[in-house]
């Protein structure tokens, strides 16, 4: 039996790029992962996306493209955030229906639980309270892709054995970050901040808020290979986790640290030796956002690289990318 063929949409971002790594190494030969960049196909347009179905014909389909960013993009552009989204979920998931691919895999984000969820969050805590206001459109979009993917499954599981599965990871970082300097997320922002300081030989680094709220943090790839694990599971084993109208499953470390904790793990990354400070003027955000992945580990997943580990090799990654920015610019 040959390999399945696989389309891994949004590979050129962190979490796709990782899951094309994964599979490489896992054996899955090259010829059978199938990818275009938004350049070759714009997964916003319905005709476009049917036709790549039909002509290449996938077995199964990873859905990691979206359109992502923070707060302040959330907040500035929230009309393209719920419309983009939803166009792109609803296209992939239809065509991929209308093509014969019976397994799907659909990636969200644990913005998809209320704003006061208990913690930690559980898959059952979906739809049972307001949303974060500053991210509700992309949270929404989020909620009707895992939604998509359970009413093909009640309505087309039996007939054409349609198995479309949804996974909600936590804070990721790692190999393919975002860097800049006001759009990404904590991780990537601290580690350019904290090598900035340590370049310019800064003597403190001042870090937004009281440095008291907890998060959690998944390193990208461990995140593949969870995809890749549920992605596989038997059918009655993933069955017997979850429920037709509660299919999502929480992928996370299990474990979170304050942003204080977190800045000095940064910075011993970095090998900045300088003070860090905080400013209790500026927002604290959310107390608390930890996952609750027992689900996932009761399927035989934990997540392997530790948080000190994983930021040495984020480290690494800016790095890279700093370099080639720098070599680029130098060259133009």
């Amino acid at each position: 039996m040959s390999e399945p063929k696989i389309f891994v949409a949004g590979h050129r971002g962190m979490v796709g790029s990782a899951i094309v790594r994964q599979l490489l190494a896992l054996g899955h030969p090259a010829t059978r992962i199938v990818t275009r960049s938004r350049a070759e196909l714009d997964l916003t347009d319905q005709a476009a996306v049917q036709k790549f179905f039909e002509t290449e014909q996938p077995d199964q389909v990873y859905l990691a493209a979206a359109k992502v960013g923070g707060i302040h993009a959330n907040n500035t552009y929230p009309a393209e955030f719920i419309y983009e989204n939803l166009m792109v979920q609803a296209n992939v998931i239809h065509q991929a229906w209308r093509a014969g691919v019976k397994k799907l895999l659909f990636l969200g984000s644990s913005c998809i639980y209320p704003k006061l969820a208990s913690q930690p969050m559980r898959e059952d805590a979906l739809l049972t309270g307001p949303l974060e206001p500053t991210n509700e459109p992309y949270a929404v979009a989020k909620i009707a892709g895992i939604k998509l993917c359970e009413s093909y499954n009640r309505q087309y599981g039996a007939s054409h054995g349609v198995d479309y599965r949804s996974v909600m990871p936590t804070n990721l970082y790692g190999p393919g970050d975002n860097y800049h300097p006001q759009n990404s997320h904590v991780i990537p922002a601290l580690i350019r901040r904290f090598h900035e300081a340590k370049v310019a030989q800064a003597p403190s680094v001042v870090i937004w808020g009281t440095g008291t709220p907890r998060r959690e943090f998944l390193y990208v790839d461990d995140m593949a290979r969870a995809s890749v694990h549920v992605m596989n599971l038997p059918k009655p084993v993933y069955d017997a986790q979850t429920r037709p109208m509660q299919s999502l499953i929480n992928v996370g470390s299990g474990h979170d640290i304050t942003i204080a904790q977190l800045a000095h793990a940064v910075s011993q990354a970095v090998g900045y030796r300088g003070d860090i400070a905080f400013d209790p003027s500026q927002p604290d955000g959310t107390p608390r956002k930890l996952m609750d992945s027992g689900r996932l580990n009761a399927l035989g997943w934990q997540a392997q690289v530790t948080l000190a580990d994983g930021l040495t090799l984020a480290y690494q990654d800016y790095l890279r990318a700093r370099t080639l920015t720098l070599s680029c610019s130098h060259r133009g």
